[in-house]
């Protein structure tokens, strides 16, 4: 028997699909604070997690562990390079939630755009006021600029198309072809698409390369009145510049789903913002997407342990070659 511990709390349906899957056995304790995780881990082959972070000291206590899947497509709280030289496999659910997160995306464009919160903050006090000249503004017609062409990245371009708005795509490791042929301006100057762009949205993935890449310099870069908006990871932005560039007047508003330390100890200065939005990284948590995810993750474990991975939700693959 093959034995798989899931440590977080995840969709009925994810579970029901290893529970009915043959020659597999399941703890799902939903904790991975337990006193006896030490226990529950030291059988364990395959590991799914959500919110819970995989390191070299949980590998101390999973001798047998081959695989360690992702529930999402972040994988931060992941020591890869920990685990591959181990030789354990980290998978991810890269389909699962980007139209979630797409959605959120342009939900977060049309809440600050159309001042959302503080309208419905007025009407709460007994404000039903209409202004003679408003500060909202339409989608339609506006500039995009979509920093990353992956699978949200696309998602989101084509939302941005079907509500009128001009999409311009930055992305170095895309084909410029692809981003033309997908209907789109293609950008190579990443600064030059800034000072065109109405609103940024960023869709990059956490790295060396894009940790605090949202700096005062690439603010300075965007142009008077744009929006900012981040679905990605919290670590691509500097919150103390983007807190000057809102409360300047630089940047018209903000849309973020995610800070740059999760979960919130304490209240950070950029909640005093007005002109600012935030999600507390829940872009991804709609039924479906969370239903989509569980059932992946299950499904990326049961292709492991036949011995057919999806190649294309490994994030290691040297493990494969070395293997």
């Amino acid at each position: 028997m093959r034995h798989v511990v899931v440590v977080d709390p995840i969709h009925p349906d994810g579970i029901r699909r290893l529970l009915d899957a043959p020659g597999v056995t399941l703890d799902h304790p939903g904790d991975m604070a337990g006193p006896d995780l030490a226990t529950r881990l030291r059988d364990a082959e395959a590991l799914i997690v959500r919110g819970s972070a995989v390191d070299s000291a949980l590998l101390a206590i999973a001798p047998k562990l081959r695989m360690v899947c992702r529930h999402g497509v972040g994988y931060d709280l992941v020591d890869v390079p920990a685990m591959t030289q181990r030789g354990v496999l980290v998978m991810i659910t890269p389909e699962a939630n980007a139209a979630s997160v797409a959605e959120h995306a342009l939900m977060l464009m049309l809440a600050v755009a159309r001042q959302v919160l503080p309208v419905d903050a007025g009407v709460r006090r007994g404000e039903w006021r209409v202004q003679g000249q408003s500060r909202t503004f339409e989608l339609g017609g506006r500039r995009v600029l979509v920093l990353g062409f992956g699978r949200i990245g696309t998602r989101v371009a084509r939302l941005c198309a079907a509500f009128g708005m001009k999409v311009m795509v930055h992305d170095p490791f895309m084909p410029a072809g692809t981003i033309r042929g997908a209907g789109y301006e293609v950008v190579k100057d990443r600064n030059a698409g800034l000072a065109a762009a109405d609103i940024v949205t960023l869709h990059l993935p956490a790295s060396d390369a894009t940790r605090g890449m949202v700096d005062a310099a690439f603010l300075a870069a965007m142009k008077p009145g744009a929006v900012l908006v981040n679905t990605a990871r919290g670590t691509l932005v500097e919150e103390a510049a983007l807190e000057a560039a809102l409360r300047s007047g630089h940047l018209g508003g903000a849309g973020l789903d995610v800070l740059r330390v999760e979960p919130m100890v304490a209240p950070v200065p950029l909640l005093a913002l007005e002109n600012l939005v935030v999600t507390p990284h829940v872009a991804a948590s709609t039924a479906e997407g969370l239903q989509r995810m569980a059932w992946d993750a299950a499904g990326n474990v049961l292709d492991f342990l036949a011995g057919d991975p999806d190649l294309d939700a490994v994030v290691n693959p040297e493990v494969l070659v070395a293997r």
